[in-house]
């Protein structure tokens, strides 16, 4: 075997895999789950934002300048109407009606079958438990990153018939 063949020629420059300086440091994914389970407290905000686009009373819609995260209003639900919408959105097809009967039959919903944040919670804390890649896609649907940071300019921003338009 010729030794040379495996050193690089250039031995003062890192290998393309190495990772040196700021430019190419990767930070770790956010924590979803807390140490006991629980959805952890920076996931529980996003899930908020997702939830108060799609929302029965409508949050109150901070100035675009601030690029704050929404918070549903107390007592706020999905409406079937936005139950669809958000799964569209977040999957690209609404949910079947046996799906959605499902959901009604297991989580926790309004009198009128509408779902609550706390319903919304718990289909994520089932989802991230067995998915949780399936949740960091949903996540990435709606203009978060790895790092639970909101990050894009959605189409809801851009779009009149976006759902901010059909449910206001």
């Amino acid at each position: 075997m010729d030794p040379r063949r495996f050193q690089s020629p250039r031995a003062d420059t890192p290998e393309p895999a190495s990772r040196q300086g700021r430019r190419n440091f990767l930070q770790p994914d956010a924590q979803l789950l807390d140490d006991d389970g629980a959805i952890s407290q920076k996931f529980e905000a996003c899930l908020k934002h997702i939830f108060a686009k799609y929302c029965f009373p409508r949050p109150p819609k901070p100035p675009v300048s601030a690029r704050l995260l929404l918070v549903p209003p107390t007592g706020a639900y999905f409406s079937s109407d936005a139950l669809d919408a958000w799964a569209r959105d977040t999957n690209g097809a609404p949910f079947s009606e046996e799906t959605k009967q499902e959901l009604r039959d297991y989580l926790d919903v309004t009198d009128d079958g509408g779902l609550t944040f706390k319903g919304f919670l718990q289909i994520y804390q089932l989802q991230t438990e067995n998915d949780e890649e399936e949740t960091w896609r949903d996540l990435s649907s709606h203009g978060f990153d790895r790092t639970l940071t909101l990050v894009a300019t959605r189409r809801e921003d851009e779009d009149p018939t976006s759902i901010s338009a059909i449910l206001s």
